[in-house]
């Protein structure tokens, strides 16, 4: 059979490599299309890319191996890439997008954790404290709100960020009796 004046066989080829290289161009600049897949699930560029290549090529490797009408084979091929593009969007696409999670943080971020003082701060002073987070153990420069000393070895709440300054007081944690 021929579309286009071609053998279908260079037709699937032909989709297959263009498909293929549009996917790598997306893959490169996808940042510049991020909220086109947020109307439909359908209309998501990576989704439609993928039913695309994986049609492509389920057609050409059949009009290879197997002697089939070319129209059955076409059907066939579009049955495929559905299923498989089917899988690919919920085991793998969804996943990846819930999953957005980051040991980048801002020190703002901070605000509200519990530190540990490693160098006293003295009243009108500056001393330093420690952070246990998910990516690793922060250092920061910290002062104590409204002026206060803290000792070393003390507990304390990180209750704001100025400048750079962790602001600290003595943290208590409530206790039941």
């Amino acid at each position: 059979m021929e579309l286009f004046g071609m053998p279908i066989v260079q037709v699937y080829l032909t989709v297959l490599i263009v498909a293929g290289l549009v996917t790598l161009l997306y893959i490169f600049f996808s940042d510049m299309a991020e909220g086109v897949g947020e109307i439909s699930p359908l209309l998501d560029p990576a989704v439609v890319l993928a039913f695309i290549t994986l049609t492509a090529a389920a057609g050409y490797i059949l009009e290879q191996v197997t002697a089939l009408n070319s129209g059955i084979i076409l059907g066939i091929a579009l049955v495929i890439a559905a299923i498989l593009d089917f899988l690919l969007y919920f085991f793998v696409l969804l996943p990846l997008r819930s999953a957005e999670v980051s040991l980048a943080y801002t020190d703002e971020s901070l605000a509200g954790q519990v530190a540990k003082v490693i160098v006293p701060v003295p009243v009108d002073g500056f001393g330093e404290i420690v952070i246990e987070t998910v990516s690793g153990i922060l250092s920061k420069r910290a002062a104590g709100y409204e002026n206060t000393a803290i000792e070393y070895g003390k507990e304390v709440l990180i209750i704001e960020v100025k400048h750079g300054t962790f602001i600290v007081k003595e943290y208590e944690p409530f206790r039941f009796k």
